[in-house]
């Protein structure tokens, strides 16, 4: 009997509904803040999905209102490892995960996003938050620093607000969030405007989809002439698809393209 693809925990529900896989963390009672096997699990999903054709989207969320994920378990003996002779960390490699994805993270900011959480909101391609989500890096209050989240966050604010967030630890409201550029959108009702975002995504060519998200992060820590060496061979690659010639016929004769994603 074959393995699912995809499997729950009682930390972490895995759920596809149409052409979106849902990773939900399920840690109310914790603020959704990350264990170990949320991160494992995360990553595992993200990889496996990257060879099921069906799937076009990922949304990343926590359970209930209040809390988006508040980042590791201070609770927890071990918090950050729980191996200090492994060099490849569990947030690490979720995130190594979510940067080698060529399908579409989204992440649904339902409330508080701390610490570990700002990783794994700024390790999507883009973020919807509730009016209410307040946003921060409060690492320095309980003296350590948000090290691993500043590969995935400091491209995306100016660096002063960056640098007050680091060393002040205080949080910014979801308005500044917006204002900043560390969200796409803040809305009161998070549902209907997520799934207005995913409509716009997903009735795009899967093939443009999967290369040009690709081609994005790969240009992201190119110099200008490497990255220009880089694209006009892609911009080859993706007139050769399907999709392509599709899309193409579909604009002369005048009618909504039939996308095969190939």
């Amino acid at each position: 009997m074959n393995q699912p693809i995809f499997s729950s925990t009682p930390e972490l529900t895995v759920a596809q509904s149409g052409s979106v896989l849902w990773l939900t963390i399920t840690r109310e009672e914790r603020r959704n803040a990350m264990s170990h096997g949320v991160l494992a699990g995360m990553a595992q999903a993200i990889t496996a999905a990257q060879s099921q054709r069906d799937i076009r989207a990922i949304v990343i969320t926590g359970a209930g209102t209040k809390a988006f994920c508040a980042g590791a378990d201070l609770q927890s003996a071990q918090a950050f490892t729980t191996d200090y002779s492994e060099p490849h960390g569990h947030l690490a490699q979720l995130l190594r995960a979510a940067r080698a994805s060529n399908i579409p993270l989204i992440a649904r900011v339902n409330g508080a996003c701390m610490a570990g959480g700002m990783g794994l909101m700024s390790m999507c391609d883009m973020a919807v938050a509730a009016r209410h989500a307040v946003f921060g890096l409060p690492e320095v209050k309980v003296g350590v620093f948000p090290a691993q989240v500043l590969s995935v966050l400091q491209h995306l604010i100016p660096r002063r607000t960056l640098n007050e967030m680091c060393l002040t630890g205080e949080p910014i409201t979801s308005a500044q969030a917006l204002e900043v550029g560390l969200v796409n959108y803040v809305d009161d009702d998070l549902d209907t405007k997520l799934q207005w975002l995913l409509d716009r995504v997903l009735d795009k060519s899967p093939a443009a989809i999967r290369r040009g998200l690709y081609t994005l992060k790969k240009v992201e820590a190119m110099a200008f002439e490497e990255s220009m060496s880089f694209t006009e061979s892609q911009i080859a690659l993706f007139t050769l698809t399907e999709d392509a010639k599709e899309g193409q016929k579909a604009f002369q004769e005048k009618r909504k393209p039939q996308w095969v994603g190939h």
